[in-house]
């Protein structure tokens, strides 16, 4: 246990447990804005759904229903604007931060291969290769990366922590390059339901790959256009080549959804109203914070999609994250995702209207 341990960085979220209790004990109590997790209600008709599966004593399939993969694949040529997606373009997960750390050792890689992932990114890009003990590095243009020995290139699109969003013209660029050199690209879109000053855009799109899927597969997830954090529903779609191995692989591996939440995803991609008033719920508290955080001296970059605020006040991270909990709201800081974001803090939306309405006083 400890060989495989020891492989892994020192758990990030651990070292802002200080600056958690300082910003609980104030009198009117924590503004959580560090992690990012959902906490508006499961839209009903979804929880009905779950309740209606909830009879399932039999093990559900890797692969999910015959009704879940219509679902998906329905939802990924109309959302994604992908063109000819048969069910052996999708493919259920457990979450997507389960699919992250294992894909490199799900992939086969190893001493030798290397994974790439953005300069500032989500952490577990980096513990996935780790894992699987395949070599690392960061980009700011993949392009410039050296592609022999490169196996696996992470796009986040739109990007945590900073809300960045790649271009069509930019991913085509990438896709490109990616195929000329033989490098299998995953791109995570876990926000891309969450543009507010840009449309972003998927790899699956034809304008960026041409009409074809070879050497591609995007990443998308449940828990924040519906609230399903708590259901671990996510899936992949993309290159039948990759996904027809990686299936092989989770079903000898055990990786199922379970029967409930496979029904309460078709009920999820089957409706667009909830995420339409989800959308406009996480629009008034971005509004309403970044207006606060700039009148209090910050400056935010990026940030024209996901669900944060990517600040800084020309300061150590550390220190805007401590002065930010002595007004009781807990914010991460920006190193948490790179060197790069040590001036930086990320600064959640997820937040109730009253705490959000708390911060924008306290601010």
């Amino acid at each position: 246990m400890s060989a495989v341990s020891d492989r892994l960085p020192t758990f990030p979220w651990d070292r802002l447990e200080p600056y958690k209790k300082t910003a609980t004990a104030h009198p009117d109590g924590i503004v959580d804005l560090s992690v990012g997790t959902p906490v508006d209600p499961v839209p009903e008709l979804i929880q009905k759904a779950l309740v209606d599966a909830a009879d399932s004593p039999g093990y559900p399939t890797v692969w999910g229903t015959p009704e879940l993969r219509d679902a998906l694949t329905g939802w990924v040529a109309r959302r994604l604007g992908a063109r000819d997606v048969t069910h052996r373009h999708v493919l259920p997960i457990v979450g997507s931060k389960e699919l992250v750390a294992w894909l490199p050792t799900q992939l086969g890689l190893g001493p030798g291969d290397r994974v790439a992932y953005p300069r500032l990114a989500y952490p577990t890009y980096e513990v996935g290769a780790r894992l699987a003990r395949a070599g690392y590095e960061v980009y700011d243009d993949p392009t410039e990366l050296d592609p022999a020995g490169l196996k696996l290139l992470w796009l986040n699109s739109p990007s945590n922590p900073t809300g960045k969003v790649l271009g069509k013209d930019e991913l085509t660029r990438i896709v490109a390059w990616a195929r000329e050199h033989g490098v299998l690209v995953f791109s995570d879109e876990c926000y891309i339901e969450l543009g507010w000053e840009a449309d972003p855009v998927s790899v699956l799109h034809p304008d960026v790959n041409g009409g074809r899927m070879d050497g591609l597969v995007a990443v998308h997830s449940l828990s924040k256009r519906s609230n399903l954090a708590g259901y671990r529903a996510a899936f992949l779609a993309g290159d039948p080549a990759v996904l027809g191995p990686l299936l092989e692989i989770r079903k000898h591996g055990g990786m199922m959804t379970s029967a409930p939440t496979q029904a309460a995803v078709v009920a999820a991609l089957g409706d667009d109203t909830h995420v339409r008033e989800q959308r406009e719920r996480y629009l008034a508290r971005r509004t309403a914070l970044r207006a606060a955080l700039e009148r209090h001296g910050f400056r935010i970059e990026h940030s024209e999609a996901s669900l944060y605020l990517w600040a800084t006040r020309g300061e150590s991270c550390w220190e805007t994250v401590a002065h930010l909990a002595e007004l009781g709201i807990l914010v991460a800081p920006g190193d948490f995702y790179g060197s790069a974001g040590e001036s930086f803090v990320r600064v959640a939306l997820t937040a109730s209207n009253e705490r959000v309405a708390a911060a924008v006083a306290r601010l």
